[in-house]
């Protein structure tokens, strides 16, 4: 049986190498930064720190600026659509005062006719002035883009499906239409059979 002093012995060299062991481990980790290290550290942080602010600050800049572009362009948009409406109201006061002098007449109903028919042909040139131009309707072929069918009518005087009559006349501002021409479209029988 061995004795103790032996079994010391054994385990000194062990103890040794666990103990050589634990102050590796101690010189493995890193030691902490220099003092010189924490300040480079620490500027590069506050040089990256003043970046993002500025940048920021260039985002919030640049925010402001477009919202300003956005609301001076609406500002603009109405400003541009008032003028244009006084435009077109002060080409059409003179209309309307032809009218009040049209119902203020005594003269007789052939007289305030031909008065009326002057104030709609003065409307009219005023309308052609703006290039708006009405849709042509009767005895043309009927077109659902620009006619719009209140009803139809029996006649053997015209071809099938086109205008026989106009209620309410249509207008076109250049190639926009404005309103559809309303419209009775011509029911043929005889060519609808043949």
């Amino acid at each position: 049986m061995p004795n103790k002093k032996t079994e010391l012995t054994v385990l000194e060299p062990v103890v040794a190498q666990s103990a050589a062991a634990t102050e590796e481990s101690a010189v493995v980790d890193p030691a902490p930064p220099a003092g010189g290290e924490i300040s480079a550290g620490r500027a590069e942080y506050n040089q990256l720190k003043a970046e993002r602010d500025q940048l920021l600050d260039r985002l919030a800049r640049m925010q402001a600026e477009f919202e300003n572009a956005r609301k001076r362009a609406e500002r603009e948009r109405q400003a541009d659509r008032e003028y244009a409406t006084c435009n077109v109201i002060e080409q059409f006061l003179p209309v309307l005062d032809n009218l009040t002098l049209a119902l203020n007449s005594t003269s007789s109903a052939h007289q305030l006719r031909s008065g009326v028919e002057l104030i709609v042909k003065q409307m009219e040139e005023i309308l052609r002035q703006m290039q708006v131009i009405p849709v042509p309707a009767v005895g043309e072929e009927f077109d659902p883009r620009l006619h719009e069918a209140l009803g139809s009518v029996e006649r053997d005087d015209l071809p099938d499906q086109h205008v026989a009559e106009e209620i309410r006349r249509g207008y076109r501002l250049r190639d926009r239409l404005l309103r559809p021409a309303r419209v009775r479209v011509v029911s043929n029988s005889k060519q609808t059979n043949e």
